[in-house]
């Protein structure tokens, strides 16, 4: 049952994160550097900062969490650095792919680097045991991630370039792919954040924090160190491309709609990890389930960006082929989810 609640809650996370692209699109005149940087302050500074207040016990504060584990905190913010890389070209592979495919193949990717890469720094054995339960849920993962992509080549290729310019404004397929596998390499250094700031939720649990909340504290160093990426990036363009006006210069309506959707893209986009660190603690400590859980978000996340997908009419005129392939590879993922209970 514990799994089961566990298994919902990353999913409501998840469905929050596939969706927060939709209020992105209701964002009015700003350059995709000026409505990325103002999103980034919601997604990665105030609701994580937030967040990682409910982890914070009674009578002590979040510097004191933070402050533990031996440069803990230095090392999620340098592999968070590191994702904001990923984060950043993440947003790319949506502007030239959509939010189906693009979406589809930097987390499919994302995946497989994020699952395999600490369980082999922890030494586990991926061809015996547990380890082998872990490879082959990701690899049927992958499968399913493969499958989807191929529906996405399908759609390419059916569809004139007026329909690819209707669903997807800047499409893209070579440019954007090459986005998106490097935005699913880069983005797994969340999950290699996520191990290396381990000893600041033992902290926060020691002090008396909620086992719930306790790695929330992690996500923030993340989340911030991907911030500081995202800024020099943003304001370089802002300078290069003269769109620093972005901010100040459009009517007082238009800069609180674009704040608000902004807002609402940042915490639905929060959503995933809220999710993900209060999910996992439905698991039990060292099980399979638990070494997979970073795999189980990446593909409902892909599982959901699709039906955002299929309601934004991306997939419009693909053809009946190429929408059977692309439930084929949903229904592929949503089995790798099971099947590591099962084993």
């Amino acid at each position: 049952m514990n799994t089961l609640i566990g298994l919902l809650i990353i999913s409501i996370g998840a469905m929050g994160q596939s969706s927060s692209y939709v209020p992105i699109k209701k964002v009015k005149t700003w350059a995709w550097e000026s409505f990325w940087l103002v999103q980034g302050i919601f997604a990665w500074l105030v609701f994580p900062y937030l967040g990682a207040l409910l982890a914070v016990p009674e009578g002590h504060s979040l510097l004191e969490v933070l402050s533990s584990g031996d440069g803990a905190a230095l090392k999620a913010l340098f592999f968070g650095a590191l994702w904001g890389i990923g984060g950043l070209t993440f947003g790319l592979s949506m502007r030239y792919l959509g939010v189906a495919l693009g979406q589809s193949i930097a987390l499919g990717t994302c995946s497989a680097f994020g699952t395999l890469i600490p369980a082999l720094m922890v030494g586990t054995d991926l061809f015996s045991g547990k380890g082998l339960v872990l490879l082959v849920g990701v690899c049927i993962a992958i499968a399913g991630i493969s499958v989807i992509g191929y529906a996405g080549s399908l759609r390419s290729k059916n569809m004139t370039d007026e329909q690819k310019k209707a669903a997807v404004k800047d499409f893209a397929l070579g440019k954007g792919l090459l986005v998106a596998l490097l935005a699913g390499v880069m983005s797994a250094c969340f999950s290699l954040g996520l191990e290396a700031a381990e000893p600041i939720k033992i902290t926060a649990i020691k002090l008396g924090s909620q086992p719930l909340f306790a790695g929330l504290p992690a996500i923030l160093m993340i989340t911030a160190g991907g911030f500081i990426t995202n800024t020099v990036y943003c304001i370089f363009q802002n300078i290069k491309n003269k769109t620093g006006k972005d901010y100040f210069g459009v009517p007082s309506g238009v800069f609180i709609n674009n704040v608000l959707f902004c807002a609402l893209a940042g915490i639905l986009w929060y959503s995933q990890f809220f999710g993900l660190t209060m999910g996992k603690s439905y698991f039990v400590e060292g099980s399979v389930m638990m070494a997979f859980s970073w795999s189980i978000l990446m593909s409902l996340n892909v599982t959901f960006s699709n039906v955002w997908g299929i309601l934004l009419k991306e997939w419009k005129g693909a053809g009946s082929k190429t929408i059977g392939v692309l439930v084929s590879g949903m229904l592929i993922l949503i089995f790798s989810l099971i099947l590591p209970n099962l084993l």
